[in-house]
């Protein structure tokens, strides 16, 4: 089986953070793209990175592809995503899987994509759950079941949102709350979520060193 294609979606403004990069604020000392990057498991090369309506730095990792938002009145997660099928389409890509995350989830789970894949089974879609929480943006998509979206962005007949998207395609649940105690999925929108998640970070990586030297 080929790898799934994966886009990590940063193009928010930041504007409750003052309107810097999220992609570029670091939590536990790396980057958010970085540590959301590292995370998603084994994807195709080159990894592409939505950087909103023009590419101001957000794409800037190694051998990542940054794709800039279509012209169009859409914006946010949705013309992200739309971005990302129209640049495999470009690059004649029109099936297979593709990941998407959003870039402000500094603890995404290891091997995200392979478990996100695992419970796609024969769905169109499939969206991470952590209990009654859900993360449209942290999700697999048939590239196949998108075909049309470009266009409809670009014509403004696409649903308003992911979360709309995903319920007119049948999407999955997958719920992750089974294995982690803790919300994987808390994101970063605010100095405060930004301070909580770094306590965290530390938290984890204390956690880290006890079980390494205990073994």
């Amino acid at each position: 089986m080929s790898l799934p294609h994966a886009v990590i979606i940063a193009g928010g403004k930041g504007e409750r953070l003052g309107g810097v990069r999220k992609a570029d604020l670091r939590v536990g000392e790396r980057r958010l793209v970085d540590r959301v990057a590292g995370a998603l498991g084994d994807v195709a090369a080159p990894l592409m990175i939505s950087t909103g309506p023009q590419d101001d730095g957000r794409g800037a990792r190694d051998n990542a592809l940054a794709v800039i938002d279509l012209e169009a009145p859409v914006g946010g997660p949705l013309a992200g995503l739309a971005a990302a099928v129209d640049s495999l389409h470009g690059r004649g890509v029109h099936s297979g899987l593709l990941v998407s995350v959003a870039v402000d989830t500094p603890f995404l789970p290891d091997r995200f994509g392979a478990v996100m894949l695992a419970g796609l089974d024969d769905a169109s879609a499939a969206f991470a759950a952590w209990g009654d929480e859900f993360y449209p943006p942290n999700a697999v998509w048939r590239i196949e079941a998108l075909a049309d979206l470009p266009a409809q962005v670009r014509q403004n007949r696409a649903p308003p949102s992911l979360k709309a998207l995903q319920q007119a395609m049948g999407a999955r649940r997958v719920d992750w709350a089974a294995g982690h105690a803790e919300n994987p999925f808390a994101n970063l929108n605010t100095v405060a979520d930004l301070v909580a998640l770094g306590r965290a970070a530390r938290r984890r990586a204390a956690s880290q060193v006890m079980h390494t030297a205990g073994k």
